[in-house]
């Protein structure tokens, strides 16, 4: 159990850092001149995560993520995360039409081995969203690579996630993600404007196909993104 927990601890931000509560990440960046957190809870049968990330956006094409999370389970001491990564738009995604765009980052897991050589994955993605009927329906899709410093191996990451609104704070969102070693997970859930375009709070929860209810997680989830910083 805590060895399937783990190894979804550290799919999960090697294939994005997408807005909440999306694994899949978006053609979209966070407000030109401005900073965001987003911060969120999982709970597994036997074990919890909890994440806090910030990003910026000092010149409105470069966004820049450096946060952290840690990981209990309950029959194994705690493990600690650190993660930066980078993201640029080649093309923004703009309403009824289509944008991509660039990730970059890295995962460090000094719990795991301390010192200067710390232990991580040193990941790159493909981030293209669409979208139809006037932004209504917004679907995303990730392609990219994973190096695995562990076990030194090369992996292929994907997602696919679509997200409806449902009310103009409201929207569903459903996704399926995973690498070409593990068979995929998915989740499904909702999100809620508190604050239009402020605050944001959201819900999900997922599994792993044929992963058994060991899998499974719940999250819940709070966005800020306040207007112009600088």
């Amino acid at each position: 159990m805590f060895i399937r927990c783990l190894a979804l601890f550290l799919l999960l931000p090697s294939l994005a850092f997408a807005a909440r509560p999306f694994v899949t990440d978006d053609a979209r960046l966070t407000t030109a001149g401005s900073c965001q957190l987003e911060s969120w809870a999982r709970i597994y049968p036997q074990s919890r995560e909890l994440w806090m990330l910030p990003a910026c956006n000092p010149g409105g094409n470069f966004e820049i993520t450096a946060g952290a999370g840690m990981a209990h389970n309950d029959h194994a001491p705690r493990s600690d995360d650190y993660v930066l990564q980078a993201k640029t738009l080649f093309k923004p995604l703009e309403s009824n039409g289509w944008g991509w765009g660039l990730a970059v980052g890295k995962i460090a897991h000094p719990g795991v081995n301390a010192g200067p050589n710390l232990l991580g994955n040193t990941y790159a993605y493909l981030p293209a969203s669409f979208s139809f009927l006037d932004d209504r329906v917004v679907l995303h899709t990730n392609v990219g690579w994973l190096k695995d410093r562990a076990s030194q191996r090369h992996n292929l990451t994907w997602g696919l996630g679509g997200e409806w609104w449902v009310h103009e704070r409201a929207s569903l969102i459903a996704e399926s993600f995973g690498d070409n070693r593990v068979k995929p997970y998915w989740q499904t859930g909702l999100r809620f404007f508190v604050v239009p375009e402020r605050v944001q709070v959201d819900a999900t929860v997922g599994r792993q196909v044929d992963g058994g209810r060991d899998s499974q997680w719940f999250s819940v989830g709070l966005r800020l993104t306040p207007d112009r910083f600088f």
